[in-house]
């Protein structure tokens, strides 16, 4: 039974919401970085950071939670950008 729980809950902390796109431009932007640096910290192509930017696509399993990680500490960094323009911190 534990396993059944311990897959619900992966499954539960894999979900979790990531900013709207154009939040997650102004974090990277905010720290000086290009879409290839944040690319070859999470083992993606360049093209998948930018889909993840622009909305078209979402990182699945480890890389969301590490991309999620990094946008969280970006957050923090800078929280001016964190901001999304139209103030709704929800997608």
């Amino acid at each position: 039974m534990s396993q059944l729980f311990t897959a619900v809950d992966e499954l539960l902390a894999g979900a979790a919401d990531l900013p709207k796109p154009d939040v997650r431009v102004r974090l990277r932007r905010a720290s000086n970085l290009t879409q290839a640096q944040v690319a070859e910290a999470l083992g993606v192509t360049p093209l998948a950071v930018l889909r993840w930017e622009k909305g078209q696509s979402e990182p699945r399993a480890e890389r969301r939670k590490a991309y999620l990680r990094l946008l969280n500490g970006w957050a923090e960094r800078h929280p001016e950008a964190a901001l999304p323009e139209d103030g709704i911190l929800i997608n």
